[in-house]
């Protein structure tokens, strides 16, 4: 099984720097229209509560190859602090692929990477961890404008060392 996901990784690399390549090369070739062509989106998540503390920034940007497909990069970072017991930092990128079947049903496909570096409270006499944690979520979705609603799955989803509760998660997206 472990070797199975060092191959999906090393193809996903391999898809990265491909589909980074040939955004280069159609920069290079049509630099006026390049940035036309760009979206600049992400999100930023803040949680608290009774000793809880979470913050992320996740910048992206796509390029929009035409009106159906789009292809782009993603970064991720999160800090989270549960009082007296752990703290966590999360930090990877991701690839991301979207199709719009009809401009208001888009279909995605992420593939993420996430380094999780979480140091536990001494006290507790749990050793800290440091992992990391593929994930490659399918979704679809609403789309209005620059927003899209949807959910997504989580199909490399692993119970012990996924940082998301579950494998099914409610997304809101937006590129500008």
């Amino acid at each position: 099984m472990i070797s199975f996901f060092n191959s999906v990784r090393k193809t996903i690399v391999l898809l990265i720097a491909f589909s980074c390549y040939i955004l280069c090369s159609r920069a290079q070739s049509e630099s006026s229209n390049f940035w036309n062509q760009v979206r600049y989106g992400g999100g930023v998540g803040l949680n608290f509560g009774d000793g809880f503390f979470s913050a992320t920034l996740a910048p992206s940007a796509i390029y929009e190859f035409n009106n159906y497909f789009a292809l782009g990069l993603g970064l991720n970072a999160t800090f989270n602090n549960q009082k007296s017991v752990y703290k966590s930092t999360i930090l990877g990128g991701s690839l991301i692929s979207l199709f719009n079947v009809i401009p208001e049903l888009q279909l995605s496909a992420e593939f993420e990477e996430l380094n999780v570096n979480r140091r536990y409270n001494v006290n507790l006499n749990i050793p800290d961890d440091n992992y990391w944690s593929p994930a490659l979520f399918l979704g679809a979705g609403y789309r209005s404008g620059n927003i899209t609603f949807g959910v997504r799955y989580d199909v490399l989803f692993d119970r012990e060392r996924s940082i998301y509760l579950d494998p099914w998660a409610p997304f809101m997206r937006f590129y500008f």
